[in-house]
């Protein structure tokens, strides 16, 4: 007999270990088998399971399990990323705490030795906890970013795609992290509002120049009164940057200025004559309308300068510190002037002696306080506005302009934009692709290179000229060399390593062996599906495309994505540590064990910003618990497999009408499987066990398993296993836990099964046939009439142990019968005293309409009329007062333009859910009142 419950604690692992004892997670070897993959998203090294994990990865693995019972030959393929900035930070961070010396201390070959072996000692614990969450990766395949096999084929591509000009080395503008000293990608940098200034200052026009510049105007706006002035005034959140500056900009359109254009300034502290420029960017309505260009320290302005063929001044080092001449390449000190202009050596030559080696930040009070004391600042304006900051550091983030190696993403996004454009991989959502396509086509160079030590070494060597040779090996690169030189000479590696990403883009691919042909790859490319999230979709999704296309003969590399949303708390906020609304999936499995949190994020699945409650998830574990019970109960009513038992041939009506139940519950659950679609899996499979099997079957089935008809209590006891089994199998994908161990708890009874576990047993398909219009009818009119008298009892407020009597006016023959056939049934489960047929509705009685024959239900003297008049017209009252509150703010103007989207659903919702209320108690009322 099963337990009173289930104990996921102690299930859960036992389950999860004869799983992969048994080589169920490993694809089908028979060659005929139709195959399916698809590759993990690969989580960080350093990383644990958050909720946003859970999703993504139960979503592949109900894919997973499904197309395996389906009998396809199913590769999941789980591994890994090296997380480079990530990973060097932790070891960095243990080095410190335990007082050892730094990396640079350490020297470079060294400190990869210590994060491996770090990786060796606590790199597999994602690895871990994803096999907590149930997730049936064949882990015999598991992959790493830097296993010997991806260094191979990271190699050849960047070989390659430098060969073909695809891969190049140039000075741009990068994110750079000052604490790491590295280019970090757009995804590594979080944008913050914080409280700022607008120091405006007076650039002093050059050469004698002035203009005629307005300072009062009219009511429409017209200038009715000028000055003369010998500026231009400009505005900046970062004065330090304005010792780069090599240009003033304005719009072209903008009147004020525009005897200004082609004429230059004087760059205060510096002395450098700097040209206005005309250029769209500047923005007449915002501040003087006059931007200061420092192309070497801002995106925008770093395309202005292009547009303007402006030079490009750095004039910060790595650590984001004011140039000093120990930054220079020479090292030589001021006293030399032989530099050309934008050599470092020039600019720090041009920089006054007291701000040279200062902190970005130092050197800003001293700049501002400078101008404050020569006059040339007008005005300290206080701003809110958005900074960069480096997402692992917290640094704020510096444009710098370095030497980098980039990737032609313009070349290789084309076949990439049209394989999405013909339909050769789809996205479900269909909306996301949006989000695609804007990227791709508006693609800017991939900046690849980073200034880390963990990673992929960049295969390129320097000669002692400065030759650039890029081969597979250091002893390729001297065959090269060769060409060039006479004789062997020193070549020196280049020190960077290549961005996380660029290994990720070839994931699909490289993690089934290629560049060799192996089995893996000829049968498991390109995947069947991706699951991913959709602030990946350009960092990741896009390059993978992009890199499969080009690498793999055309093919893409998946021919679904599937978006999955993002997981936020109940009231729709973002999840974070400082709000304490995280939800840990760990602590929620050791509570509530995994199926549970599976099964809320099944069929919460469908919405971008999915709102979870642990009360949420709890409930869910009383929908495991309620098939617990059902099976408890079928175990009571030796309810066991029968050898030979066919459903077909089942003659009792409840067990034609559950059995063509279940068929339409197979096929709304493989379709939506099929579709992406698992929030609507999950609520069939909920309806179905919960109201179907769990609350209507089985208590329709009692008075047969009770009563004295031998061989129909036989056949409902063998169709309750039956169905039981079939029921467990269809929900096994959603909770993989509690249905195996049922399907084993179930097992030791009856008639022995072909598969012993649930997770090898071949997904349920049935006949049309088995759905049987006459059964679904009769019953649904059952359950229709109960359901609306235990609804007008609630309605009605009738007290639970009141019993009042039933009767049906006139009603026609099949009523009459059914009525007959079901009395007992309908006497139990709508708790009244008789079941009638009369001519006309007794006085007293609430009239309803059921299966088009009118009933009556008896309430004379059961309840209070005066009382529940009462009680229904506060709680009209009380709707109507939501109503108009909430109905005033979504009228509010103000309200719809400033609260978050989420905050908008919510009222929305309120007023829906008031509107509903609202509308049943009036229903309610008009019934008490045609009482009398």
């Amino acid at each position: 007999m099963l337990d009173k419950t289930f104990d996921p604690k102690a299930a859960e692992p036992r389950l999860y270990a004869q799983w992969e004892a048994s080589g169920a997670f490993a694809p089908k070897t028979d060659g005929a088998a139709e195959a399916y993959s698809i590759v993990i998203p690969p989580p960080n090294v350093t990383g644990s399971l958050h909720i946003g994990h859970a999703l993504n990865n139960t979503l592949q693995d109900i894919l997973a399990r499904y197309h395996r019972m389906c009998g396809k030959a199913v590769l999941w393929l789980p591994g890994t990323d090296h997380a480079g900035i990530a990973t060097q930070m932790v070891v960095e961070r243990q080095l410190a705490a335990a007082g050892n010396v730094g990396r640079r201390d350490m020297g470079r070959e060294a400190f990869v030795q210590k994060i491996w072996d770090w990786k060796a000692e606590s790199g597999g614990t994602i690895v871990q906890q994803l096999r907590r969450l149930g997730a049936s990766c064949d882990w015999s395949r598991e992959r790493f970013t830097l296993d010997e096999g991806l260094n191979a084929a990271v190699r050849k591509v960047f070989v390659q795609l430098h060969r073909e000009g695809l891969i190049y080395r140039d000075k741009r503008l990068v994110n750079w992290d000052p604490q790491f000293q590295t280019a970090i990608s757009d995804l590594e940098v979080e944008q913050r509002e914080v409280d700022g200034f607008y120091w405006h200052f007076a650039y002093p026009l050059a050469d004698g120049v002035t203009y005629e510049h307005p300072v009062a105007f009219d009511e429409e706006g017209v200038a009715t009164e000028w000055e003369t002035r010998d500026f231009i005034v400009v505005a900046t959140t970062r004065p330090e940057t304005m010792l780069g500056d090599t240009g003033v900009a304005v719009h072209p359109g903008d009147e004020r200025y525009a005897g200004l254009v082609g004429k230059f300034v004087t760059l205060p502290i510096v002395g450098r004559r700097i040209p206005i420029v005309a250029d769209e960017y500047a923005d007449p309505t915002k501040g003087s309308g006059a931007v200061k260009i420092t192309p070497a320290h801002d995106f925008n302005d770093f395309q202005v300068g292009k547009r303007a063929g402006l030079p490009s001044i750095n004039i910060l080092n790595q650590f984001a510190a004011i140039l000093d001449w120990k930054d220079t390449p020479t090292g030589v000190d001021e006293t030399d002037d032989q530099f050309e202009p934008e050599t470092p050596e020039f600019v720090v030559g041009t920089i006054p002696a007291d701000l040279r080696g200062l902190d970005r930040f130092v050197a800003r009070k001293a700049i501002v306080s400078r101008a404050e004391s020569e006059g040339w600042l007008k005005e300290i304006e206080k701003t809110k506005h958005v900074v960069p900051h480096g997402d692992r550091s917290g640094v704020v983030i510096e444009p710098w302009l370095t030497d980098q190696w980039y990737v032609d993403a313009h070349t290789l996004a084309q076949p990439a934009l049209k394989a999405v454009e013909t339909g050769a991989t789809v996205f479900e959502p269909k909306s996301y692709e949006k989000i695609y396509f804007e990227w791709l086509r508006n693609i800017e160079p991939w900046c690849i290179s980073r200034q880390l030590w963990w990673g992929h070494r960049i295969p390129a060597w320097y000669g002692p000229n400065g030759e650039i040779y890029v081969a597979e090996t250091e002893e390729d690169a001297r065959e090269l060399a060769m060409d060039d030189y006479d004789s062997v000479v020193a070549l020196t590696q280049d020190e960077d390593v290549l961005d996380t990403w660029f290994s990720s883009a070839l994931w699909p691919f490289s993690t089934m062996g290629w560049p060799e042909k192996t089995e893996d790859l000829e049968r498991f490319y390109p995947t069947s599906d991706l699951v991913t999230a959709a602030d990946i979709i350009f960092f990741w999704v896009a390059r993978m495309m992009m890199m499969g296309l080009h690498f793999m003969d055309g093919e893409a590399p998946f021919k679904r994505v599937i978006i999955n949303g993002l997981v936020r708390d109940e009231k729709g906020q973002k999840m974070s540590k400082s709000k304490g609304n995280v939800i840990d999936p760990l602590v929620i499995i050791d509570e509530l064990g995994a199926d549970p949190l599976r099964f809320t994020m099944a069929i919460l699945s469908g919405t971008r910003d999915i709102k979870l409650s642990k009360e949420r998830i709890e409930g869910y574990r009383n929908f495991g618990t309620k098939l617990w019970n059902a099976a408890r109960f079928s175990q009571m009513n030796e309810a066991r497999r029968v050898a030979g038992f066919d459903p077909a041939g089942v003659q009792q009506t409840i067990n034609r009408w559950i059995r063509g139940e279940l068929v339409k519950c197979e096929r709304q659950v493989s379709e939506a499987i099929e579709g992406g679609r698992f929030d609507d899996a999950a609520s069939s499979l909920y309806r179905f066990v919960w109201n179907v099997f769990c609350d209507w079957y089985v208590e329709l089935s009692k008075p047969v398993l009770n009563g004295a008809d031998e061989a129909a209590r036989d056949e409902t006891r063998a169709m309750t296993a039956w169905t039981l089994d079939q029921t467990l199998k269809l929900l096994h994908p959603v909770m993989p836990f509690i249905t195996e161990e049922l399907w084993a708890e179930l097992g030791r009874e009856g008639a022995s099964r072909d598969e012993p576990m649930l997770i090898g047993a071949a997904w349920p398909r049935f006949d049309d046939g088995f759905i049987d219009p006459a059964a679904e009818a009769e019953i649904g009119w059952l359950v229709d009439l109960v359901t609306e008298v235990r609804q007008l009892r609630a309605e009605m407020n009738v007290p639970p142990g009141a019993k009042p009597p039933l009767a049906f006016v006139a009603p026609d023959a099949v009523t009459a019968e059914r009525l007959e056939r079901h009395r007992p049934l309908i006497l139990t489960l709508a708790r009244v005293s008789e079941v009638a047929s009369v001519e006309a509705a007794p006085t007293g009685a609430v009239s309803f309409v059921s299966g088009g024959a009118t009933a009556a239900l008896s309430l004379a003297g059961i309840i209070d009329l005066a009382a529940e008049r009462a009680r229904l017209a506060k709680a009209v009252a009380a709707f109507e007062s939501d109503i108009g509150h909430v109905n005033k703010k979504l009228g509010n103007p103000n309200f719809v333009a400033k609260a978050a989207p989420a905050v908008i659903d919510e009222q929305r919702a309120k007023l829906t859910e008031a509107e509903e209320g609202k509308a049943r108690m009036v229903a309610a009322l008009a019934r008490i009142e045609a009482l009398g």
